[in-house]
């Protein structure tokens, strides 16, 4: 039998990059809040919370670094981020990742909250 992931984990695999890319703590996020609209540094931080503007510059630099997003910039001091042709073609998958953790999100934080309770998770 054939090995179903392929190349994926070999460590110089474009797919395995991607994957990596895509899979940063803040990165799916940014793209999401990117998804509908072009924003603006600071209304990306409200949108998502809990993130720096540090962090959010970071990420969106890696992002921009992939051909994910692009910074426009228009005098006096107006920049605002959005999504290149590439970056949209991961509007429909984070929806439906979006979808999943909506419907399913509160049976894993049970989950934590069982293994966070000790042995036996707190279920008999």
């Amino acid at each position: 039998m054939q090995n179903v992931a392929g190349s994926g984990f070999l460590a110089d695999c474009p797919t395995r990059l991607a994957v990596e890319i895509i899979s940063d703590k803040w990165a799916v996020l940014v793209l999401f809040g990117l998804s509908h609209q072009p924003r603006r540094h600071g209304e990306l931080a409200d949108l998502i919370g809990g993130i720096s503007r540090k962090v959010l510059t970071q990420t969106l630099r890696r992002l921009q670094q992939y051909g994910l997003v692009e910074r426009h910039t228009e005098p006096p001091r107006r920049v605002e981020y959005h999504l290149t042709d590439l970056g949209r073609t991961l509007v429909e998958p984070i929806e439906v990742l979006t979808t999943w953790a909506r419907d399913h999100g509160g049976a894993i934080a049970d989950f934590q909250e069982a293994a966070e309770a000790g042995p036996g998770g707190g279920r008999e």
